[in-house]
């Protein structure tokens, strides 16, 4: 086959944007030739879920999926009946980016709640906690909080344990979309299980492909009680894949020997850098018009700039509009994204911002 794309082309729209990091394309090959047990039966599942369990603990129980979405949809609708709810952040990715799939496919009521900084807390999940025993409203039995969170904040260990018990408290469950898990743990430099089963959480969605992989997550369960029939639904919600041994193996590739942390690592260096020049361009007065909406927590840089101005350093190099209406826009880095890709954006918004 030809190669139709030019290899030297970055962007800053996504960390989806990437292609699969060396390693982890090296594992799938590894992986491959001969028979292996379909549908998880597979020694690369098996041997995953002994590294999982490294990182969450012996109780944990890993079911790889092929999507983010699949991932929260399956976890979701494990913790909750029919009649359930889940209290989110209105800029959560369930709410926002899966296009109905959590009401559609798994019937679950959203309760959101808006918050300046995509984090939720025990007052905010307050607002729409309540009503239990109403036959009117749907009943809020779990809250989904995301790690690193979609405006690209972080939850401490400490932030996340206050969640988990003020929830159980009131007889809730505590899921975490974790798509970028691995850029919160090496931000936070902390291990996985310090925000995850140590503070209390119940069932975790784990990304791979933002950071390296081909394709594949994890539904992670981190407290067997949380969840029902995951078995079944995996499979009910279209996520099981016959040929498992390649999921796998890319996970395994990731967390054998923290190459997740490395990569995650290195594109939250990238995000630092690039906010960091900006900075110090606004700080001289070299840069106009530009300034930040949120902090740099992790591999996402919020700022805000005249949409024109934005328009034009789109024309040669790519990014998304957060929130057009107030100027704002979202630039992601990834595993892959290099000084020189950083420098030489940074210099383009100088050529389109500068005095």
């Amino acid at each position: 086959m030809e190669r139709l794309h030019d290899v030297n082309d970055r962007g800053f729209a996504s960390d989806n944007y990437s292609g699969v990091h060396p390693e982890v394309l090296a594992a799938i090959a590894q992986a491959n030739g001969g028979h292996q047990t379909s549908y998880g039966a597979d020694v690369y599942t098996r041997r995953l879920i002994e590294v999982m369990r490294g990182h969450f603990g012996g109780q944990a129980e890993v079911f790889p999926v092929f999507n983010g979405t699949g991932a929260n949809i399956t976890a979701l609708t494990s913790m909750l009946p029919r009649w359930g709810a889940v209290v989110a952040a209105s800029t959560a990715h369930i709410h926002t980016d899966e296009n109905g799939a959590p009401e559609r496919l798994g019937g679950l009521k959203l309760l959101t709640v808006d918050t300046p900084d995509g984090k939720l807390t025990p007052e905010l999940i307050d607002r729409q906690a309540w009503g239990w025993g109403n036959e009117h409203r749907a009943q809020p039995l779990t809250v989904s909080i995301t790690q690193s969170t979609e405006l690209g904040t972080l939850y401490t260990a400490g932030e996340i344990r206050a969640i988990a018990d003020h929830v159980h408290t009131k007889g809730m469950t505590l899921h975490v979309d974790g798509a970028r898990l691995a850029n919160a743990a090496a931000a936070l430099d902390v291990p996985l299980r310090d925000f995850t089963t140590d503070a209390g959480v119940d069932i975790l969605s784990f990304g791979a492909t933002k950071n390296g992989a081909l394709y594949g997550e994890a539904v992670v369960v981190l407290n067997p009680a949380a969840a029902n029939g995951l078995t079944y639904l995996r499979k009910l919600n279209m996520q099981l894949s016959s040929k498992m041994r390649f999921v796998s193996a890319q996970l395994l590739a990731l967390f054998e020997d923290d190459l997740f942390l490395r990569s995650a690592g290195h594109a939250n260096a990238m995000a630092t850098r690039l906010r960091a020049a900006l900075d110090s361009y606004i700080a001289a007065g070299v840069i106009t018009n530009l300034s930040f909406s949120q902090p740099t927590q992790a591999n996402a840089v919020f700022a805000v700039l005249p949409n024109e101005a934005a328009d034009r350093i789109r024309e040669k190099v790519r990014f998304y509009d957060w929130d057009r209406a107030a100027s704002e826009v979202r630039w992601m880095t990834a595993f892959d994204t290099t000084e020189a890709d950083v420098d030489s954006f940074v210099s383009v918004i100088r050529e389109v911002l500068g005095r």
